[in-house]
């Protein structure tokens, strides 16, 4: 039973790190359009991001590769999760704009 909860504590650090990845790469595109230097944000984002996940990964696993794993497939749930969201907001932002048009 103590792995069980073991592997969800992993499994939901998984899902913190893809949050903080793919919520960065939203928040990114979100500043960089507008941006006076976005190759600067760009690329810093993007070291940021991935040193974060990294670290994460590494610590979280303690070289053990099903926790790897099960930290993993947390970090492609958030994504799904992630995705799922900014799509469906998107989705109700063009539905208000064509509604205004009228």
């Amino acid at each position: 039973m103590k792995e069980v909860s073991a592997m969800i504590l992993v499994l939901l650090a998984g899902v913190l790190l893809g949050s903080i990845f793919f919520g960065g790469l939203w928040w990114t595109i979100q500043r960089g359009v507008s941006s006076k230097n976005p190759a600067i944000l760009f690329s810093g984002s993007l070291l940021l991001r991935t040193a974060i996940t990294v670290v994460g990964f590494y610590l979280i696993s303690q070289g053990n590769w099903r926790k790897l794993l099960a930290c993993l497939f947390g970090f492609f749930l958030a994504r799904l999760l992630l995705t799922r969201y900014v799509r469906t907001r998107g989705e109700t932002r063009t539905l208000m704009l064509e509604e205004g048009s009228r």
